[in-house]
């Protein structure tokens, strides 16, 4: 027997009610203030330590000690950089998950960032294109075409695209694309020799021309999420009940494919190509927001950079005065969580 419209509002409000909203809000002002810390250590751990009070003064009254020289040029720009990236893959994957109801959709797992490096590789080896404003186009362009492949290969069958087919398509594909990348990368090492820690993923970046051309694409695709939420509520309840209440789906999806573009492609374009923040990030958001977009959205934007800093503060600590890349410290992190998540059969929609 089917419901009535009114029984179907009545469960989309029910989804979007604000159960439990001064618990949540006291969790987010908590995550806040964790991300406050994160970022001191950003600031203060390195190759050498810098007490916090001398980075705070730093920051106040800059000079032209080697303190202030390392915090300005290097790890501010590193930690500005940590913030958007982890947003920015972490955002993605929420709205990816919660327009395909597939709770291990992931910009890396998909492939989708893997389309983004590819197409940045071939800009820079095959046509020489070098600006970053010009790369970040082509990081655009890699994003949609790997999303349009993957789905096309998932939709083959009568099942359709399901969480798994779409998993499994996005694997295949990324690991062609990743192969190709690093291969033009190898082929070519005088010209792709400073974007072999980008390929693994990496924050150590001098100066702020990235975060000056990508920043403000992230920052389009974080409007355009939080604008989302609402309907991506509805979209739980299943495309039809949706219809029946009168979403829009067709702009809803066309919103968050413009806005997981945006997201990806500037992010993979400033740090490479990092996996499973897409992944890890909106389920612990979930778990602690529960089903609302609205909260998982907000979790996401202040746990993504906490979850980011810490993995590249580990890998700077690992080898001082050397470093890990953080690609590596997060795929360290995200390949446990995804086989749980398989074992533990949360592969079914959502």
């Amino acid at each position: 027997m089917s419901s009535s419209p009114v029984e179907h509002a009545a469960l989309a409000a029910y989804i979007s009610r604000p159960t439990g909203r001064n618990g949540k809000s006291i969790g987010l002002v908590v995550a806040i203030a964790a991300l406050a810390a994160i970022i001191c250590f950003s600031l203060a751990i390195g190759a050498r330590t810098v007490p916090v009070s001398d980075v705070a003064a730093a920051l106040i009254s800059p000079d032209s000690g080697i303190d202030s020289e390392t915090i300005w040029s290097l790890r501010l720009p590193r930690t500005l950089l940590g913030l958007m990236a982890g947003i920015g893959f972490a955002l993605s994957g929420a709205l990816m998950q919660a327009l395909t109801r597939n709770p291990l959709a992931d910009p890396g797992i998909l492939g989708i960032n893997a389309g983004a490096a590819f197409a940045m590789v071939v800009a820079i080896g095959l046509l020489g294109i070098s600006h970053p404003l010009s790369l970040i186009w082509f990081a655009f362009a890699g994003t949609g075409l790997a999303a349009i492949a993957v789905y096309a290969a998932a939709m083959g069958g009568r099942a359709g695209a399901t969480p798994l087919r779409l998993t499994l398509a996005g694997v295949a594909i990324g690991s062609v694309l990743r192969g190709l990348t690093s291969t033009l990368i190898f082929l070519d090492p005088n010209t792709f020799d400073h974007m072999l820690n980008w390929e693994v993923g990496s924050l150590a970046i001098t100066g702020y021309d990235n975060l000056t051309y990508t920043a403000p694409f992230v920052a389009m695709g974080i409007v355009l999420a939080l604008i989302s939420a609402p309907v991506l509520n509805i979209v739980a309840l299943g495309d039809d009940q949706a219809r029946s209440l009168g979403a829009g789906l067709g702009r809803a999806r066309i919103m968050v494919v413009i806005a997981v573009m945006l997201l990806t492609g500037a992010a993979t374009a400033a740090a490479g190509p990092l996996g499973f923040l897409g992944l890890m990030v909106p389920y612990v958001a979930r778990w602690i927001g529960g089903n609302d977009q609205r909260w998982i959205f907000a979790y996401t934007l202040v746990l993504a950079p906490i979850i980011l800093l810490t993995a590249d503060i580990i890998g700077r600590l690992s080898m001082r005065p050397a470093e890990i890349q953080v690609g590596i410290v997060t795929a360290f992190i995200g390949a446990p969580v995804l086989i749980w998540l398989v074992r533990a059969r949360k592969v079914t929609a959502l």
